[in-house]
């Protein structure tokens, strides 16, 4: 039961949010002040793909 709950994270919450992380995070890569912000961004997008895997 777990797997269909796991794939039903991945499609429809985890990888939007990766996604949408992801652009953003690129996006403040124009400025020297958004680097920083960035860096955390890709950090964050890896925990919401795998997100299920942090809380056990």
């Amino acid at each position: 039961m777990s797997i269909i709950g796991n794939l039903i994270w991945l499609v429809l919450g985890g990888l939007v949010v990766a996604i949408i992380y992801f652009v953003v995070g690129l996006l403040m890569c124009i400025t020297i002040i958004g680097i920083p912000f960035e860096l955390q961004l890709f950090k964050l997008d890896a925990y919401t793909i795998h997100l299920n895997e942090i809380n056990q």
